[in-house]
């Protein structure tokens, strides 16, 4: 059996002061388009995962926070077709700024709770738990 490449993206669970959390919906024409996801993306070559999530926030939803605003709370690692996926999830619940879907169909603040309720892609559904627990 070959190793699947291993990809580390980082995700985030921006938590409002009404203890809801932020999911974006994955865009037509993506893998897992329609999807609702932990805004995130992939760490690139010599980033950190915090400074990874930092551009990645900018980038998808416009907002702006810094690396003592992101706690680790959980990760995972999951088995796609073609990839290994390692995605560690921080929580951040400071930020300047509105976020807004520039790459994605639709944003929804949802209580933990509910999260089971939108279908996620599988590496997202394990994260659910311990979003729980916190909150």
């Amino acid at each position: 059996m070959s190793a699947k490449p291993l990809l580390l993206v980082v995700a985030c669970a921006l938590v409002d002061t009404d203890r809801r959390v932020l999911i974006a919906q994955r865009p037509e024409g993506k893998s897992m388009a329609g999807l609702w996801e932990f805004p995130g993306g992939k760490v690139e070559p010599g980033e950190t995962p915090e400074a990874a999530l930092i551009r990645e926030l900018h980038e998808e939803l416009g907002i702006e926070t810094k690396e003592a605003c992101l706690a680790p709370l959980s990760f995972v690692s999951h088995a796609y077709e073609n990839i290994h996926l390692l995605m560690p999830l921080y929580v951040c619940r400071r930020w300047q700024g509105t976020p807004e879907a520039r790459e994605h169909i639709a944003l929804k603040w949802v209580r933990p709770q509910a999260l089971r309720d939108y279908p996620m892609p599988p590496a997202d559904e394990p994260l659910i738990a311990a979003l729980c627990d916190l909150l």
